[in-house]
């Protein structure tokens, strides 16, 4: 199929599309579905407690409709990037009631599309099963602090739930920095500042770079994608900021070897330094399947303790998950304690504890104790 033309795509009926997709955002609101898929040869998909799930009902995707479908939703300078990158990611607010993170794509020829639905409040860390911990990383003055894990399992929302807390508690400047925006915070006694990359800036790093000439307190950056992002994020919490990220990576230890990792080897001893002395915390998250329906977070919680600050120092990464597991009286959590909880509270089942374990031998130690 050849790049979608302006002349191409008017030729829909755009009216029937628009009316088609906001049945399908309703379904998917009503479903209580996490996304949407559009891709030809099937029939529209929704994600549901993690599972993909054809509306059968709905007839089968064909090249014009994912097309008609997708530019009932594009803008006209995301029209324009599309037909250039391939590729594009935004933002579709649907009716003043739901918003949705959207990402299109080219794939064998034919224009397909995942839609990703934002609840429009943001809920607070009791909402969202999450520890009362993370709060008081939410009111520190300074410092670096990562949420990690898969894609689609969480890191935004608890990343809005940290931000909102400081949002109602205190007076700050906050930026955040996304691609593209997901939750629209309302101000309270904080202003924020949300930026888009690609519309309201270039880039991450470029963001970053400008916070220091516009007297930020908080920074939220949606994601850390190359050297020079991690760099310039570290740098903030090192002269006074309070920073959170995101990373897809698994769990603490292999989020801090993947930072260090992304640095050549001579600068390699200088970011270990700064993390040393700048790192908070690292939380990990995943969704996984609850034994009443839909789904509940599984997590592990690295504190920077100076234990901790010494083996990044000494480049002992490797010995943080040990850490991690011998020191939960001072409020470090590992991935499979909070397995074993929920299995013993009858949330989930033995075997989708399993499945998400990094260490299923240790976790069948910790069941049996």
């Amino acid at each position: 199929m050849t790049l979608l033309r302006h002349d191409t795509w008017r030729s829909y009926i755009v009216d029937d599309y628009k009316k088609e997709l906001e049945e399908l955002l309703l379904t998917v609101a009503k479903e209580q579905a996490s996304d949407l898929h559009l891709s030809v040869g099937r029939h529209p998909t929704l994600r549901i407690a993690g599972v993909l799930t054809p509306l059968a009902k709905k007839p089968v995707l064909t090249p014009a409709d994912t097309e008609g479908l997708v530019m009932a939703m594009l803008s006209t300078e995301s029209q324009k990037k599309f037909r250039v990158q391939h590729e594009v990611d935004f933002s579709y607010t649907f009716a003043d009631q739901a918003r949705f993170r959207v990402n299109i794509f080219y794939q064998r020829g034919f224009v397909g599309a995942a839609l990703r639905l934002i609840p429009a409040r943001i809920k607070n860390l009791q909402e969202l099963l999450l520890p009362d911990v993370l709060a008081d990383f939410a009111r520190r003055e300074q410092g670096f602090f990562l949420v990690v894990g898969p894609t689609g399992h969480g890191k935004s929302t608890s990343l809005a739930a940290m931000v909102d807390i400081i949002n109602h508690e205190r007076a700050e400047h906050i930026i955040t920095i996304e691609d593209p925006i997901e939750y629209f915070f309302v101000q309270d006694k904080s202003i924020i500042d949300q930026r888009a990359v690609g519309f309201d800036t270039a880039d991450f790093r470029t963001a970053l770079r400008s916070m220091f000439r516009e007297d930020v307190n908080v920074a939220m950056v949606g994601e850390m994608r190359d050297r020079e992002t991690v760099a310039a994020a570290v740098t903030a919490a090192e002269t006074g900021h309070l920073v959170f990220s995101s990373l897809h990576t698994n769990n603490a230890a292999q989020t801090i070897d993947r930072i260090i990792d992304s640095f050549s080897a001579e600068q390699q001893n200088q970011i270990r330094l700064q993390l040393a002395n700048t790192l908070l915390g690292i939380f990990s998250q995943r969704l996984v399947p609850r034994v009443s329906g839909g789904l509940l977070p599984a997590y592990e919680l690295l504190i920077a303790n100076t234990a901790v600050r010494n083996l990044i120092r000494e480049n002992k990464v490797h010995e943080i998950n040990l850490v991690i597991e011998t020191s939960s009286e001072e409020g470090m959590i590992s991935l499979n304690q909070t397995l074993v909880d929920l299995v013993r509270q009858g949330e989930i089942t033995m075997e989708a504890a399993t499945a998400h374990s990094f260490n299923p031998h240790e976790l069948q130690t910790l069941l049996r104790g």
